[in-house]
């Protein structure tokens, strides 16, 4: 792995870290977005005040993503809390209505750069020992890998061609397999918008500024539970899956940066941002080209993508929505194969911490939520308390 003194002398573009950026982007917006508006309708908001909420979020990742990317010369990946995003949707009705709700998003983006602030943090998960955040990674993408068998059993028909092109090409040219099954992936979803009637996209949604409520209990109730989630289930998986593949990020600077891009975004209906951890697996490993050195323009080229969903959110909407989501999962799952097999042998290698790695798997792959929290969070929490328990018992 080259030193970051290295890294930041490189300038290269790499074509196959910007392909993995692209499909990073496409199915990190195409998999949830209608997730984030859900969440935004349930807590109050219009149909414009959503799509502002999106336009937003979308916008403030990409610029993120771009920014850190640039700056650090590494893949960093940014994405919209999806975990928050389910929580809102759990929530319903906020009491204020919508200007409360989005008093909490400001409340939120307050935390997380305050977060971000605190250094000690940073030093902490850089201490994270590396077959427990392998584990974790293959906790994490372990259901999107078996995607393409859940879609191929729904709906063969438009998913049967995505394989078939993804098989010859891997026999014929192996780079350009996943990028030639997202093609395909293009090609169905354009069929299935033709036979189902879909027109041409409306305008382009215009961000739509609310002035926030702020109380007491929507600060409780939802400010602090969208913040510990979306640490816990974005920010320091995120980080994890970076040292997994070999980059050292001071993870403060990124936590103050996402913090205060939510901060920007949450007047207009954003909701917070974190650093990705599935999408992460895309940019910052192989898939994104054998020179470490020249990934960090996937987590560019992801987050330009990003913007233009978000200045074109209705037409992506609209085009994307029409598909069923476990068929963009299931090419996301192809790309991902070869992060798997990397992280469940890194997790396993090391026998020493092959009970702690395989409690971690385990925990994540589950992906029980608790105290609002995801499944990854737990499992990494689990693996590092089992380590220090073994640790402990033999001296170490």
């Amino acid at each position: 792995m080259s030193s970051i003194a290295e890294m930041k002398t490189e300038r290269g573009f790499s074509a196959r870290a910007a392909g993995a950026g692209a499909l990073a982007s496409f199915v990190g917006f195409a998999s949830t977005f209608t997730l984030i508006v859900n969440a935004l309708t349930n807590v109050g908001a219009t149909r414009a005040q959503a799509a502002s909420g999106l336009m937003a979020v979308s916008i403030v990742m990409g610029l993120a993503g771009i920014v850190l990317s640039y700056r650090t010369r590494m893949p960093v990946s940014v994405a919209w809390s999806t975990p928050g995003a389910a929580l809102l949707l759990g929530l319903g009705a906020v009491k204020g209505g919508y200007p409360a709700a989005v008093g909490a998003l400001v409340l939120t983006g307050v935390l997380l750069t305050l977060a971000g602030l605190w250094r000690p943090l940073g030093r902490a998960i850089s201490k994270i020992p590396l077959p427990i955040a392998n584990a974790m990674l293959a906790g994490i993408i372990l259901n999107l890998c078996v995607a393409p068998v859940h879609a191929i059993a729904q709906y063969p028909l438009y998913v049967a061609p995505i394989l078939l092109v993804w098989v010859v090409m891997m026999r014929v040219r192996k780079i350009l397999a996943v990028p030639c099954a997202a093609v395909a992936t293009l090609i169905v979803i354009a069929f299935i918008a033709r036979t189902g009637g879909v027109g041409a996209a409306g305008m382009l949604p215009h961000l739509a500024l609310v002035g926030p409520v702020f109380s007491a209990s929507t600060m409780v109730s939802v400010a602090v539970p969208l913040f510990i989630v979306t640490m816990a289930s974005q920010n320091i998986p995120g980080v994890a899956v970076l040292n997994v593949n070999g980059y050292r990020p001071e993870a403060s600077r990124l936590f103050t940066a996402t913090g205060l891009c939510s901060l920007v975004a949450a007047p207009f209906g954003g909701p917070p941002i974190g650093l990705a951890a599935i999408t992460a697996a895309l940019c910052a490993g192989e898939e994104a080209g054998p020179d470490e050195s020249r990934r960090y323009w996937a987590g560019i080229v992801c987050g330009a993508a990003y913007i233009v969903y978000g200045l074109a959110a209705s037409a992506a909407t609209l085009f994307i929505a029409v598909a069923p989501p476990i068929i963009i999962e299931a090419v996301a799952g192809l790309a991902l194969m070869n992060a798997l097999g990397g992280a469940l042998l890194n997790a396993f290698t090391d026998k020493d911490a092959r009970e702690a790695a395989i409690l971690t798997f385990l925990v994540t792959m589950a992906g029980h939520a608790f105290l609002g929290i995801g499944g990854a969070f737990w499992g990494l929490l689990t693996g590092i308390g089992l380590t220090f328990v073994l640790r402990r018992a033999e001296g170490q």
